[in-house]
């Protein structure tokens, strides 16, 4: 019995040993398991830390994107409204994709307490009511101007919201021209103005600063020519305004580009093709001259575009078989030539098949694409009342009206003639300025104008050749100051294009 005790503390001895030894190892396994789960924490944390970056670099672009109220200078013809509406779903989109807020996307057409919304000015004091507490910018843009959000974002953080801004790509004039009213004549490089097609912004700051003024000075009532230089105009204030600040990243290149890495924004269209272009028999078009220009300004027209036209008559005080001329028993005027423009209307709609559905009016120093054109028209619908051509508008500021400007040519559908001399609007005088009784009268029935930059009232060498380079033109007017003909062959002829598809393609030009 004895030496029971002293087995059990032999037992227990050695299972105490064993113990001992064992030990170690079972540490070392210990900390090699430390090793690692700590290591699989590491790998598993930097994910969810890098997604966290994202997630809170995304939340604070799309609240900056908040802040940013784009407007889009739209129109209410059927094929722009629809592009308009194009562009403010794509910017919706992108927005949906950086959170829940989404910007204010606004049509410029559907802004109709004013009558010459288009000229911007008259909705600097809505804007300052409606957005001037709560958002940083405003941002303007054309149908056709593509917008990368995020970039556009990272683009405008480079400035402070809190100061007076006006951003843009810039324009400027090598020369002073006419339709700027031969402004810093001594020097117009110096002045710049906005590419609309490449978008611009105004800081809030500024937006209100506009509005005060504009309650205390309203607009004149004056003409409204180029509306880009004229927006840079009041903003800058002789000296007492900011000046435009050029931004790389507004760029108008076209947006399939390689070029394009570092742009915001992108143009997207040259020259608009909406299926096949429109048969030559389905324009007419209608040249106005009189007899002391049939020597000079005809033998242009007949060298250059007549070619392209199938129906095509002219029309002068005088009838000279050799042209020929038709006499429409208006005798001619010095200014004005409204009530040869309203016969040559009453002829088409009366003395032309009813199968035509498109009149171009034209002066014999204008210089047109009719090939250009016949694509452009494409993109209308014939059945609306479309009054198509280059935009100008008389006293917007206080109610006036737009007009298409005549010598870039005036585009007329068939039904929009019928609805105009339907009603009894007409011309107060014989010299009455065609063009714009035609938009007072317009303006009168409801019939909005259709503007397209690629009609011009002036020569080549008028327009920034910067703006000119992401057109494909349609027309060009005067021939004061240069070759007609080698402009026409330059900027204008069939064969300065190879694209079928309406994109811009490489010009030889020279300087004109």
């Amino acid at each position: 019995m004895s030496r029971e005790p002293g087995c059990s503390r032999w037992l227990l001895f050695a299972a105490c040993a064993h113990l001992v030894f064992l030990l170690p190892p079972l540490r070392a396994r210990a900390f090699a398991v430390s090793v690692v789960s700590e290591g699989a924490e590491d790998e598993t944390e930097l994910p969810v830390l890098q997604n966290s970056e994202k997630s809170r670099t995304i939340s604070k672009i799309g609240r900056e994107l908040k802040g940013i109220v784009f407007v889009i200078q739209s129109q209410s013809n059927s094929f722009h409204s629809k592009r308009a509406e194009d562009l403010k779903r794509d910017i919706l989109k992108q927005a949906v994709d950086l959170g829940k807020e989404l910007p204010t996307v606004l049509l410029i057409h559907q802004i109709d307490r004013h009558e010459g919304a288009w000229t911007i000015l008259p909705l600097m004091r809505d804007f300052s009511v409606t957005y001037g507490r709560n958002s940083s910018w405003i941002f303007f843009c054309e149908e056709d101007t593509r917008i990368q959000v995020v970039k556009l974002v990272e683009t405008l953080r480079r400035f402070d919201k809190s100061k007076e801004w006006f951003l843009g790509k810039a324009l400027y004039d090598e020369e002073s021209t006419i339709i700027h009213h031969y402004a810093f004549a001594e020097n117009p490089t110096v002045f710049k103005f906005p590419d609309f097609a490449a978008g611009w912004a105004l800081s809030i700051p500024l937006v209100n600063k506009l509005a005060k003024k504009l309650k205390s000075e309203p607009l004149k009532s004056d003409f409204t020519i180029d509306l880009k230089h004229e927006i840079a105009l009041y903003i800058w204030q002789k000296g007492e305004g900011p000046h435009l600040t050029p931004v790389p990243e507004f760029c108008t290149d076209d947006v399939n580009s390689y070029m394009v890495d570092h742009c915001a924004t992108t143009f997207s269209n040259f020259l608009p093709l909406c299926g096949e272009p429109v048969n030559k028999e389905d324009v007419f078009v209608a040249v106005k001259t009189c007899r002391k220009f049939h020597g000079d300004r005809i033998p242009v027209v007949k060298q250059t575009w007549e070619r392209e036209a199938a129906l095509i008559e002219y029309y002068s005080d005088y009838a000279d078989i050799s042209i020929p001329t038709i006499d429409l028993g208006i005798p001619n005027t010095d200014r004005g030539h409204c009530g040869k423009t309203f016969a040559i209307l009453e002829r088409f709609l009366n003395h032309t098949s009813p199968r035509t559905p498109w009149l171009v009016v034209v002066d014999d120093d204008t210089l047109i694409s009719i090939f250009r054109l016949r694509k452009l028209l494409s993109c209308y619908d014939p059945n609306e009342p479309v009054f198509l051509g280059e935009r100008y508008g008389y006293g917007l500021g206080t109610g006036g009206y737009s007009y298409i400007t005549g010598g870039g040519g005036m585009v007329f559908s068939r039904t929009a003639v019928q609805k105009l001399l339907a009603s009894k609007c007409r011309c107060y005088s014989m010299d009455a300025p065609d063009d714009m009784v035609l938009g007072m009268c317009f303006s009168g029935l409801g019939i909005p104008i259709t503007h397209s930059p690629l009609f011009h009232q002036a020569r080549p060498m008028d327009y920034p050749k910067d703006y000119l380079s992401h057109q494909i033109p349609v027309s060009f007017h005067k021939h004061w100051n240069i070759d007609p003909v080698k402009v026409y062959f330059t900027w204008l002829a069939p064969n300065t294009e190879v694209s079928s598809n309406g994109k811009k393609v490489g010009y030889n030009r020279e300087d004109l």
